[in-house]
């Protein structure tokens, strides 16, 4: 992998297509920090304004997706990483944006789970596309045992992701869930051997990276923009973004390379 940027606790490289982006604050079990919420949101953007970049891998170092909020520095001085303060500061909602509650990156957004996944560390995957976790994973929203509020979308994002009795018992009881139990109730997608999600979420970036571009960002953005319409407000939405994407030289060139049978390139045309 090339390396590209990041802070002290986010680790941003490219693997072809793919933007890697790694949670690296493993002593904390990758637990949100300023550096790690600042680099986050910054490769999101690098994604949204890279057009070679076709797909994000979101990923934590050490064995461990996340954590969530640092109880420990809530309860004492507040998060590390003082340099980071005034971007924060500039960007008041910066660490909802990283946290992917009030952005959403035009490029599918693949997780790739070890260890834990709880608190806000759930509440980031519900902010991803496609989800993959290691057997021993454990996924959990923790806030209401230590009298939180997940504060983080869950309380209107789960029940919209999986059914909702699933969702309250999550949010209710503080429980942790093992990595079946979540592939279960529909909050993750695959479960694989421990210590090879993120080689699977490799393997799931590259077969979107072959895809069309201009077709992948038309279809993630109408799933998400239909998603509260009624179907016939939705059947009208997804024409009116889907047809063009017909017209473009992209679709010429898919249905091109499927004649003459050899890959097709795609030049976001």
């Amino acid at each position: 992998m090339g390396r590209s940027g990041g802070t002290e606790h986010l680790t941003v490289e490219r693997e072809g297509a793919t933007l890697v982006l790694t949670l690296n604050r493993p002593e904390a079990k990758n637990a949100l920090s300023l550096p790690l919420l600042v680099g986050l949101y910054d490769g999101w953007l690098e994604a949204d304004a890279d057009d070679d970049i076709r797909s994000i891998v979101l990923t934590g170092a050490g064995g461990d997706f996340c954590a969530g909020m640092d109880l420990k520095a809530l309860a004492g001085n507040g998060m590390e990483g003082d340099a980071y303060r005034d971007r924060m500061k500039a960007d008041p909602e910066l660490h909802w944006k990283a946290m992917l509650r009030n952005h959403r990156p035009r490029k599918p957004v693949i997780a790739a789970v070890e260890g834990y996944c709880v608190a806000g560390g759930t509440e980031i995957l519900q902010g991803t596309d496609i989800r993959v976790a290691g057997e021993s994973a454990t996924f959990g929203l923790f806030e209401v045992k230590r009298g939180l509020f997940p504060i983080g979308g869950s309380t209107v994002r789960l029940q919209r992701q999986i059914p909702r009795t699933h969702a309250l018992e999550m949010l209710l009881t503080g429980r942790p869930y093992t990595a079946a139990e979540a592939a279960s109730i529909g909050l993750i997608g695959q479960v694989v051997p421990d210590g090879t999600a993120l080689e699977r979420a490799l393997a799931i970036a590259e077969q979107v990276n072959a895809c069309g571009p201009l077709a992948v960002e038309a279809v993630k953005a109408s799933v998400y923009d239909t998603a509260e319409m009624t179907e016939t407000d939705g059947l009208k939405s997804e024409l009116e973004r889907g047809w063009p994407v017909f017209g473009t030289d992209d679709a010429k060139e898919g249905a091109k390379a499927f004649a003459e049978k050899r890959p097709p390139v795609y030049r976001r045309t």
